[in-house]
C-alpha cells in the first residue's frame, strides 16, 4: 500500500516510469523512496526519472518455486541499489556485472511492477 512518501513513486510505476529521490544537500541519488536522504539525512530531496539502465550486483535463484525465479540486488546507473526480479531469460542466464533494463508488467495481483530484463547485447 502506497504511503505519503511512496505514492508518486507508485503513479510513476502505473505510467511506466521509474523514479529515484536525488537529495538538493548532498547530490545523491537514493532508493527506497523516503521523504530523508539516508546520506545527509536533508529532508530537502525531490524525484527524478531513472534511466532504467543497471547492473547486476547480486542475485539468488529461487529453485524451488514454480517455476523457479531470480531475485537480484541491481545498482541502477544513478547509483542506488534496488531489489527486484530479474525476467525474460532463464535463471542459469543471469549473471554478476549483467546489463539490465526496466520493463514494467502486472504482478499476479494485476499492479504494476518494475522488473528488470537482459539488455540486449547491441543495446549494451
Amino acid at each position: 500500500m502506497p504511503t505519503f512518501e511512496t505514492q508518486a513513486y507508485w503513479d510513476a510505476v502505473d505510467r511506466q516510469e521509474l523514479l529515484v529521490k536525488t537529495c538538493k544537500a548532498c547530490g545523491q541519488a537514493h532508493y527506497t523512496p523516503r521523504s530523508h536522504c539516508p546520506h545527509c539525512f536533508s529532508s530537502d530531496t525531490h524525484w527524478q526519472p531513472a534511466s532504467g539502465r543497471a547492473v547486476v550486483y547480486s542475485y539468488a535463484i529461487a529453485n524451488r518455486a514454480d517455476p523457479p525465479y531470480v531475485v537480484a540486488y541491481v545498482q541502477l546507473a544513478e547509483g542506488p541499489m534496488m531489489l527486484a526480479n530479474i525476467v525474460a531469460c532463464a535463471p542459469a542466464d543471469v549473471h554478476i556485472g549483467q546489463a539490465v533494463q526496466v520493463i514494467f508488467q502486472p504482478d499476479a495481483e494485476g499492479r504494476t511492477r518494475p522488473y528488470f530484463q537482459p539488455t540486449p547485447k547491441d543495446a549494451a
